[in-house]
């Protein structure tokens, strides 16, 4: 057979080597089309464990103990990119809100008081249960605008000895502590986008921050060595402004920054003087603290007004001449949304009462 015969006989339809490249085009299809079936499946089981995480999110989180070291090294991932911003937070995962009654600046001296332990066990509550990566405060003792608010930016910040007519040594205290440029801005945006006028400033932290953290995270046996971001209050007594500014900054729990607010459940300073040397309470020390407890464990739907109501009652202008060390509360229950508020303990005392609370439950709280 000639080679022209022999390369026609090659190049016809039916030949063998043509029947055998149809073979390998087929089993290449066929291949092709089994990968990309099972590429498909595997998308849609993932979409499937995300929801399945989405829905029973606090019922995966009580696993991660057990978790393989993969699952510990993506959790790792995840933090990352929690703190790195909002957009990344988990879901179901928020701290709790805790208001402090923070007394005064002997407070850190008088470590007998009921009050100087009961804030030492916030404080390793704090450390221990709830981890935040970053604590914004808002204390009773710095005031900004009428309608706007002033958020410290300051990364390094000193104290502010905001108190009179005390020893010497009151006055060389220290409190280790570092701002964040990071949370303060974010804090900044929130206020932003709720519609509230808001202010970056370079300003130190107020005894009402400084001096009950220093009972609840002592440096030496409970360190709270994360960012302190201090916020101010409005300079008005308007309730309703103030729990509106805690539901501005709400979205912060969901990244793991702890909100703490600094006041006090009862407190006059121009009765102290009627009620020395005797804790006894005097009556509208009493009767005011229940009333507080009364409308901070009110429904979350009507606790607004049941608070806003508080400044209405007769005995308010006795348990506060001005209303200062309230407002804090306000704030932390309105950045507490839809989670009920728990006084966890009480303490009334002459003039004053340490009352101190928690809106949130611990096991809802973020501890990657």
């Amino acid at each position: 057979m000639s080679s022209e015969a022999r390369q026609d006989q090659h190049n016809s339809p039916g030949s063998r080597s043509d029947i055998t490249s149809n073979r390998k085009l087929l089993l290449f299809s066929l291949v092709t089309l089994l990968v990309a079936t099972i590429i498909a499946l595997f998308a849609r089981d993932i979409a499937a464990v995300s929801s399945f995480r989405r829905l029973f999110g606090s019922s995966t989180r009580a696993t991660r103990s057990a978790a393989p070291l993969s699952s510990v090294a993506a959790a790792a991932s995840a933090k990352t990119t929690v703190s790195s911003g909002l957009e990344g937070s988990t879901a179901n995962m928020k701290t709790p809100v805790y208001f402090l009654s923070h007394g005064g600046p002997n407070v850190m001296y008088d470590v007998e008081h009921p009050a100087y332990r009961k804030l030492g066990d916030i404080g390793r509550e704090i450390t221990t249960m709830v981890k935040p990566r970053a604590v914004v405060v808002f204390s009773a003792h710095w005031q900004g605008g009428r309608d706007t608010i002033y958020v410290n930016t300051a990364e390094m910040t000193d104290l502010i000895y905001d108190f009179y007519g005390f020893p010497d040594h009151y006055y060389k205290e220290k409190y280790p502590n570092v701002g964040s440029k990071e949370v303060s801005h974010k804090v900044l945006d929130l206020l932003k986008g709720a519609g509230i006028e808001a202010k970056g400033v370079k300003r130190g932290l107020d005894h009402g921050v400084w001096a009950s953290f220093k009972c609840a995270f002592e440096p030496d046996e409970n360190p709270l060595n994360v960012p302190i971001v201090q916020v101010s209050l409005f300079d008005t007594e308007n309730p309703i402004q103030h729990y509106r500014l805690g539901q501005a900054v709400s979205r912060l729990r969901e990244d793991n920054i702890l909100i703490i607010v600094s006041g006090m459940a009862v407190h006059n300073l121009r009765d102290m003087r009627f009620a020395f040397g005797n804790p006894r309470p005097l009556p509208y020390a009493v009767s005011f603290d229940e009333a507080l407890k009364e409308a901070v464990t009110t429904a979350p739907a009507e606790r607004e007004q049941a608070m806003a109501s508080l400044l209405k009652r007769p005995d308010a202008r006795q348990a506060h001449p001005t209303f200062d060390h309230l407002l804090p509360i306000h704030i932390g229950a309105g950045a507490a949304g839809e989670d009920l508020g728990k006084r966890t303990w009480t303490y009334p005392e002459g003039s004053m009462s340490w009352s101190q609370y928690r809106f949130g439950e611990l096991e809802n709280a973020s501890s990657l």
